[in-house]
């Protein structure tokens, strides 16, 4: 099947890219080895060229997996992973940004996908005891290396994007971004677009929640949305009520919640490609059939609006916000 295709630097892909956290890290328990290879496999077949995973993700464990399962089909694919939070022991979770620590994250990175060469490389997280320009300094030599062939940003704001960009051409940005979340609306996409880079969107549906997946706060031991105030409590009481009527509005409409959120984000510019993630090859399905839907403007319009001021509780917890550098919301608090 081919989709729609959208650029990131010097890459062509899939309009809708497949995030590979979920296949083994953050929501509860993971599917098997052989599910996630059915599912990695499955992406291709469907005609997502863009595969991103990171260190982090199962420490290790998502590069391992797309290794084995589908790194044969490689020629098919852009492959994007990332360095800063690893686990160099294979246990322990550490954040540093220093060249050092990069190069190393790097090789390891290499040796568990099987190849010598990553698309797109980010800094999954800024390390503030470590310039940024230091940081980019080490992938742009990764660069010259051949061991990348790109370098990205995750989680970073206006300022450290205009830094990171002045040490070498940044190709995309990466950060959370849906009909709920519109946080990199304050500042970061502006600036991506005057520097002429993509924005990457993770958790377009919002972990879950527009895509008929959240009903209570009854997550599984280990989920990250534990943590999250807006997944909790009576932040999630009030904030479902709102994801009820756009769930209404996705059937008047003739699509899924899923998909109203895909296309949404979308239609916010050409520039942009969302990633969703999914541990299910049904709601993979539904979710690439976004990227050839048409829903009328004046319903992503209306989808939009019933999120503006609404949603109840930060998107990150005060230790987790402290991880990364975006723009809060006006009225945004954490807990």
């Amino acid at each position: 099947m081919t989709l729609p295709t959208r650029s990131i630097g010097q890459f062509t892909v899939s309009a809708i890219g497949l995030g590979c956290m979920n296949i083994c890290h953050a929501y509860g328990t993971p599917p098997s080895e052989e599910e996630a290879g059915r599912l990695l496999n499955r992406a291709l077949d469907l005609g997502v060229t863009f595969l991103d995973t990171a260190a982090i993700y199962g420490l290790g464990q998502s590069e391992r997996l797309i290794q084995r399962y589908v790194m044969h089909r490689k020629g098919e694919f852009t492959l994007a992973s990332k360095c800063v939070m690893d686990a160099p022991d294979g246990k322990s979770r550490v954040l540093d940004g220093s060249p050092a620590a990069i190069a190393a994250t790097l090789d390891r990175a290499l040796a568990r996908l099987g190849t010598d060469h990553i698309d797109l490389y980010y800094l999954h997280r800024p390390d503030r005891n470590v310039p940024i320009e230091d940081s980019v300094g080490a992938l742009k030599q990764a660069v010259e290396a051949g061991k990348i062939g790109a370098i990205g940003l995750s989680e970073m704001g206006a300022d450290l994007i205009r830094r990171a960009h002045a040490v070498h051409p940044i190709a995309a940005v990466q950060s959370e971004y849906s009909p709920m979340v519109r946080n990199p609306e304050v500042a970061v996409l502006d600036t991506c677009r005057e520097l002429g880079i993509a924005f990457v969107a993770f958790s377009p549906v919002a972990r879950g929640m527009l895509a008929r997946g959240v009903r209570d706060d009854h997550f599984e031991k280990h989920d990250i949305r534990l943590t999250m105030p807006r997944f909790t409590g009576e932040n999630l009481a009030h904030n479902l009520t709102v994801v009820a009527k756009f769930e209404a509005l996705a059937l008047e409409a003739g699509c899924t919640p899923a998909q109203l959120a895909l296309a949404w984000v979308l239609a916010q510019g050409n520039d942009i490609i969302p990633i969703p993630g999914t541990r299910s090859i049904a709601h993979l399905e539904e979710d690439v059939a976004a990227a050839t839907i048409t829903v009328a403007p004046d319903v992503l319009e209306e989808a939009a609006s019933l999120f503006a001021g609404t949603i109840r509780g930060a998107r990150y917890a005060a230790f987790a916000q402290a991880t990364v550098d975006t723009e809060l919301l006006p009225g945004e608090e954490l807990a």
